[in-house]
């Protein structure tokens, strides 16, 4: 099957550069509406069969053009919500943000019971994000959409495919709306065969994303 996971739009705490992962969180702003918007256009040579989104507001804003474009219901799911940051909820610093990252990555490494400060584990996150997946997997052979958030796409997509690593991932940022395509099921494992390599009018600029987008720097 074909799976294609979506960051979604702009929303306040993007700006802020705060740490954002407590449900349902902020909505879009308006520039993220208008991203939310061009995802149809962005996205109309695809097949698309089924949408999920998270229990977080911006991810269900960000679904729902394209759920009314395609005339497909958005089914929400908790597994696809941002990575809990625990104690460094709501933070904006570089240190957080950086342990933030440095957690998260060190996940599909395989540091799985690593936790995130006051937060989960690397096995709890996979465990969630897994199960929608497979959800997907069991409702088409097709393609299925996801949208997600940066450092749980990012997350997954090192651990469970063939060709992207834990290095790659924290090295190589996801912007709003940012598009991966994987390839692949459940059971015999997932190939990335595009990595935002598809620009969605109003995207912005590297650093305008959020912390869940954003590089990991060397050594952090």
């Amino acid at each position: 099957m074909r799976l294609i996971l979506v960051r979604h739009g702009q929303s306040p705490s993007n700006i802020d550069r705060l740490i954002d992962t407590t449900v349902p969180g902020p909505p879009l702003t308006d520039l993220g509406v208008a991203q939310a918007e061009a995802l149809p256009a962005t996205l109309a040579d695809e097949q698309i069969e089924v949408i999920y989104a998270s229990t977080m507001t911006r991810a269900q804003m960000t679904a729902e053009p394209l759920g009314r474009v395609r005339g497909l219901p958005v089914n929400v799911r908790d597994g696809l919500r941002e990575l809990t940051a625990g104690d460094l909820e709501l933070k904006n610093d570089d240190t957080s943000i950086q342990l933030y990252l440095a957690t998260a990555f060190a996940w599909p490494a395989g540091d799985l019971e690593l936790r995130m400060p006051g937060g989960e584990s690397g096995a709890e996150a996979f465990a969630r994000y897994d199960a929608v997946v497979a959800e997907a997997a069991a409702a088409t052979s097709g393609t299925a959409l996801l949208v997600s958030h940066g450092a749980a796409i990012r997350m997954w997509v090192a651990g469970r495919t063939d060709n992207v690593d834990a290095a790659f991932v924290a090295t190589n940022p996801l912007d709003n709306t940012g598009v991966i395509v994987v390839e692949g099921d459940p059971a015999r494992g997932w190939h990335v065969v595009s990595w935002t390599d598809r620009i969605t009018a109003g995207q912005l600029t590297a650093g305008s994303n959020g912390p869940g987008g954003e590089p990991l720097h060397a050594g952090g």
